[in-house]
């Protein structure tokens, strides 16, 4: 694109924390899109490593980890300083999400981040029950505090590109079914339409199928795990229990899952890691393959939104919805390396940039399957060459993220007052016209597959064939 829409003017201070790839992938996009105070611009990173980036575009930078102890001190002279209404873009690890946004929501700030993070040693805690390191105990605290208080300054939680961008696709997967089945309905304006036309349809499951076939010119060393995005995010929640939203057309429980006693009631976990967990799956590209059912926000907040709840408030529908995700072909062997030792992270890590791979796409969409045309998958196609087109300073996986963020940032000016919100519940159309011209092709494909196909094979399985979409037909045991 020539020309760059400026969205909205940002007139406070703005705050961006976390400095890794998505946090450098952000930055172009807010000098293109909103018109803001440079001066008023800090970033704030424990390492100094891409600082002159910065430098030459006289951005502040402090080299400082926050904790639990100073993020306060650190913070609240940059969130205060001044006039207008600042906006605190959280995109770092190990510093709780839940705090700082509180602190900027006492202050007046805009808020917005791409996970529920917690303060370091939260995913790695062996004193903690595994129902106590699940994404569903750090969802349900920020569902607190919006229920103790509500309204107030904008936060966006968990937009990123998944969980975020992805609930805005389940809803337009939503209407084209609705539409290529002939079903005739007004386009869904609450939670609950949206639920009723998930149960009308017949939406069993929905997985967040990703396959990432970005490649690298040089082969992944031993002892060193690369990925294509945040190394450390990607072990923290590799490493915390799978989790899953739990469908009403469940026959039963894997004998490894757990429940929670408290809460939405609409996920469970297992009593395994998320990256060492794997489900069938089908993305366009590979058509079939596995997956990790890693844990994700948005496996929980999309069967959270999409459940039905007859008058007595019983659940009469919920679909079952997780992450299946097969990240780059490094990362896959990172993750062999690694459990292989009992789960301990190789001695160094890397990150691969947009400079040092040689081809390949980040498939990332929403399978939605169970209803009259079996499955349709909906998603961005990005390529690593077009993303050296649209944006410097990230792969293709990168710029599905920081795009994302970009959208709540753009929603949050424009709806300063909505409280805490998660991507559920904003403008999905108003995201992705922010949003589109950064993800490459945006389809839909229907398949035929489903996780019986071939099976029974060589050997003997216990599987569900009067009901394809079990998922004790897509688990991997």
């Amino acid at each position: 694109m020539a020309d760059w829409p400026v969205h909205a003017k940002i007139t406070g201070p703005i705050v961006l924390i976390g400095f890794g790839s998505i946090g450098r992938g952000i930055l172009p996009l807010i000098e293109r899109h909103f018109d803001y105070d440079k001066s008023r611009f800090t970033v704030i990173d424990p390492v100094d490593t891409h600082r002159e980036m910065l430098d030459i575009r006289g951005i502040a930078f402090q080299k400082v980890a926050l904790t639990k102890d100073n993020y306060r001190e650190v913070l609240t002279p940059l969130l205060t300083k001044g006039e207008g209404q600042g906006f605190v873009v959280n995109l770092s690890v190990d510093t709780s999400s839940l705090d700082i946004m509180k602190l900027a929501r006492e202050f007046g700030c805009l808020y917005v981040d791409t996970v529920v993070e917690p303060w370091t040693g939260f995913y790695f805690d062996n004193t903690l029950g595994n129902e106590a390191r699940t994404n569903y105990a750090l969802r349900e605290t920020v569902l607190e505090e919006r229920r103790r208080n509500p309204g107030g300054p904008t936060a966006v939680s968990c937009c990123g590109a998944n969980p975020g961008m992805v609930s805005w696709f389940v809803k337009q997967a939503l209407l084209n079914i609705a539409a290529d089945t002939g079903l005739k309905i007004e386009e869904p304006k609450t939670r609950a339409d949206w639920a009723a036309l998930a149960q009308k349809l017949g939406v069993k499951g929905i997985h967040i199928a990703e396959r990432d076939t970005q490649r690298a010119k040089s082969p992944k060393p031993r002892d060193v795990f690369v990925n294509t995005w945040s190394v450390e995010g990607f072990v923290s929640e590799g490493q915390q229990p799978a989790e899953l939203g739990w469908g009403t057309h469940e026959k039963s429980l894997p004998d490894i899952a757990g429940t929670h006693s408290s809460g939405c009631g609409a996920a469970i976990y297992l009593k395994s890691p998320g990256a060492d967990t794997r489900v069938r799956s089908w993305t366009p590209t590979p058509g079939p393959q596995f997956g990790f059912l890693v844990t994700h926000n948005e496996s929980i907040s999309i069967a959270d939104f999409l459940t039905v709840r007859d008058d007595s408030g019983k659940v009469a529908y919920r679909p079952t919805c997780h992450y299946a995700y097969h990240p780059a072909d490094d990362a896959v062997l990172s993750l062999h390396e690694m459990f292989g030792r009992a789960g301990k992270m190789q001695a160094s890590w890397k990150i691969l940039d947009e400079n040092e791979i040689v081809d390949g796409i980040d498939e990332l969409g929403v399978l939605l399957y169970g209803h009259a045309k079996n499955a349709y998958w909906y998603g961005s196609r990005l390529s690593i060459e077009e993303t050296r087109e649209l944006a410097p300073y990230q792969n293709a996986t990168g710029l599905q993220v920081s795009s994302a963020a970009l959208a709540g940032m753009v929603w949050a000016l424009e709806n300063p007052t909505a409280g805490i919100v998660e991507a559920d519940e904003v403008d999905f159309r108003r995201c992705l016209e922010v949003q589109l011209p950064y993800l490459g092709p945006v389809e839909g494909v229907y398949t035929d597959w489903t996780p019986l196909d071939g099976r029974p094979g060589l050997f003997p399985e216990d599987i569900d064939e009067s009901d394809p979409w079990q998922f004790k037909n897509i688990l991997v045991r």
